[in-house]
């Protein structure tokens, strides 16, 4: 990890955990003319695009306050976005009752489902398909909340 990012995750670590979320990740794309540090993070509840604006307010402070990046950039931060796979168990629990595109192992092979959440039990994940299935959370290779419209 080069020393910007790395820099630049130090200090969003550190703030969405002293405001009660998480970093999910920080993608850093751009030439050093046109910069933009995307920053992703969630929490136990769902996130608001205020707490979002409120959380990039600091982060930004806590950049400019090292001095360290010497040319102009944007930072954005938000929630990762129905899209983006579930990476950490304490993203699940918000998800329960929602419909999931699966990819998890299993006797050493992968195998893929979509079944509707239903109960997270420390590392155990209850899926309801066509029957009910427990997944361990460590077996879990994707996990994709599945966008429904009905």
């Amino acid at each position: 990890m080069n020393s910007l990012r790395k820099n630049i995750v130090d200090i969003a670590e550190e703030i969405t955990a002293q405001s009660g979320y998480f970093l999910i990740d920080i993608i850093i794309r751009g030439t050093e003319k046109d910069r933009v540090f995307e920053v992703f993070i969630d929490g136990e509840t769902y996130i608001t695009a205020k707490e979002c604006a409120e959380l990039s307010r600091k982060i930004y402070r806590a950049i400019e306050e090292q001095s360290t990046i010497k040319f102009s950039y944007r930072l954005d931060v938000s929630s990762p976005g129905i899209d983006r796979p579930l990476l950490f168990l304490k993203q699940f629990p918000k998800h329960i009752n929602r419909k999931f595109e699966i990819i998890y192992k299993s006797d050493e092979k992968k195998r893929k489902f979509k079944g509707t959440l239903k109960k997270v039990a420390g590392e155990q994940l209850t899926f309801l398909t066509d029957k009910e299935l427990i997944i361990n959370f460590s077996d879990i290779i994707k996990a994709k909340v599945v966008i429904s419209f009905s």
